[in-house]
C-alpha cells in the first residue's frame, strides 16, 4: 500500500509513534509518505521506502501567522493525486484531521476515494480539544474520519465524554522497540555517577508543569531520608527545570541530583536505572514509562490517564495518587531496599513491555487499514 502519515515533528509521543509506525510499515513492504512542517526527530536515516514531504510555510504580508492547515491540505491533495495514496493516516485531531477532510473534499471523485484514519494521542482531546474555541471543529473532523483510533482506553472514554462522537474508536496502544530499549551493560557510566554503588532513580520528560518535576525531587528526598544511598538523574529540559533545581537547593540535596538535559539515547541512561519516576498530572498513555519498563526498570507513577494501563500496581512497580509524594517515596524505598522484590518487578516490567512490542502493534494497524479500506 501507499500510505500517507501526517504528524508533528517534535520529540513528543505522537511524533515518535507516527515515525516509528512508518518505519514498521515500511519494513513490511509498504511505501510511506510522511508529511510535516519539519523532518521528524526519529526519521534519522535515509530510506527508499519512506519519503518525507515538508509542508511549505511561506509567509504572506496579509497573514500574521502562515495558514499551516491550508498548506497541509494542499500537500495532501498532491499526494492523493500523484502518489496514489491508499490510506491517509493523521496523528492528532487538529489541525491534521481537519486538513484531511478539506483535502478529500477537493479531490472528491470515485477514482480518488482515500480512507482517512485519525489517531488521537492526548492533548488534542484533553487540552486543546476540550477548549470551546475548537470543540465543534474537532468533533466534526473526528466524525468525518473513516477510522478513529486512540492510544489508551482512558483516552477513548475521555473522547466520548468530551465530544459527541458517532464513530467507533478502536484502541491501539503505543509500542516499543524491544531491541533498542533493552538493558545493556553500562558499568563504567554507572560507576562514574555512583562511585559508592548508590541506587539510581531516573525521570525523563519535557519539564512542563503537567510533568510535576518538583514531585520527583520531593519523593527522592524521602528516599534519602529513609537511608537509601541514591542518585537522581533528571533527563530533559523545559520551563519547570528552574523550579526543580530550586527545590533541590531548598532541600539541600543538590549533590545527589544531576540534570542531564535532553538526551537522544535515553536507553543508555535507563540501562543504569534502578527505578523510574513519572508523577505526571496528565498522561494519556505513558510512553516514557514503557521505555523504562522495556529496560527492566520498575516504575513509580501517578494514577492519572493511561498510566495504570501500562504500569501495573504491585507488579511492574507502584501507582500512587496524584501529588502523593509520600506514597511515591515510601514505595520507592521499599523497592530499592528489597533486592528480591526489585528483581521480581524488573523482570515483570520487561515482560509487560513485551505486550507492546512494535511488530505486534504495527500488525494491528495494518489489519485496521485493510478493514477500513474494504469498508469504503
Amino acid at each position: 500500500m501507499n500510505i500517507g502519515i501526517v504528524c508533528y515533528p517534535t520529540y513528543g509521543g505522537s511524533g515518535v509513534v507516527a515515525t516509528e509506525l512508518a518505519k514498521g510499515l515500511a519494513n513490511r513492504g509498504h511505501n510511506l509518505h510522511i508529511l510535516s512542517y519539519a523532518r521528524p526527530a526519529r526519521l534519522d536515516s535515509l530510506r527508499t521506502d519512506i519519503t518525507f514531504h515538508e509542508v511549505d510555510l511561506s509567509s504572506y504580508p496579509l497573514f500574521e501567522y502562515p495558514p499551516y492547515e491550508l498548506a497541509l491540505a494542499n500537500k495532501m491533495v498532491d499526494l492523493i493525486k500523484y502518489a496514489k495514496l491508499d490510506i491517509l493516516h493523521v496523528h492528532y485531531a487538529i489541525p491534521h484531521a481537519t486538513s484531511a477532510y478539506l483535502a478529500r473534499q477537493i479531490v472528491n471523485s470515485d477514482s480518488c476515494k482515500v480512507p482517512v484514519i485519525t489517531t488521537l494521542h492526548g492533548t488534542d482531546i484533553t487540552l486543546v480539544g476540550s477548549n470551546p474555541t475548537y470543540k465543534q471543529i474537532v468533533e466534526f473532523s473526528i466524525n468525518q474520519s473513516d477510522g478513529v483510533t486512540a492510544v489508551s482506553d482512558y483516552l477513548k472514554e475521555e473522547t466520548y465524554k468530551l465530544f459527541d462522537i458517532d464513530k467507533e474508536i478502536k484502541v491501539i496502544p503505543n509500542f516499543i522497540d524491544l531491541e533498542r530499549f533493552k538493558r545493556s551493560k553500562k558499568e563504567h557510566f554507572k560507576k562514574a555517577i555512583c562511585p559508592n554503588d548508590e541506587k539510581v532513580v531516573v525521570h525523563v520528560s519535557n519539564f512542563r508543569e503537567v510533568k510535576r518535576v518538583t514531585d520527583v525531587i520531593e519523593a527522592f528526598d524521602q528516599i534519602l531520608k529513609n537511608d537509601v544511598p541514591a542518585k537522581l538523574l533528571m533527563v530533559g529540559d523545559g520551563p519547570d527545570r528552574a523550579k526543580a533545581e530550586q527545590k533541590c537547593r531548598d532541600l539541600k540535596m543538590c549533590e545527589h541530583v544531576r540534570f542531564l538535559g535532553k538526551q537522544e539515547q535515553v536507553e543508555e541512561v535507563l540501562s543504569i536505572a534502578d527505578l523510574f519516576m513519572i508523577p505526571s498530572g496528565s498522561e494519556t498513555f505513558g510512553l516514557a514509562a514503557l521505555e523504562a519498563m522495556s529496560c527492566s526498570v520498575p516504575v513509580i507513577s501517578s494514577d492519572v490517564g493511561g498510566l495504570p494501563e501500562v504500569n501495573i500496581h504491585n507488579e511492574t512497580g507502584c501507582v500512587c495518587k496524584l501529588a502523593d509524594v509520600k506514597c511515591m517515596g515510601r514505595c520507592a524505598t521499599k523497592i530499592l531496599k528489597d533486592e528480591k522484590l526489585h528483581k521480581k518487578m524488573a523482570k515483570a516490567a520487561r515482560k509487560r513491555a513485551e505486550v507492546f512490542e512494535v511488530d505486534k502493534i504495527v500488525s494491528i494497524y495494518e489489519e485496521y487499514y485493510l478493514e477500513i479500506k474494504a469498508g469504503m
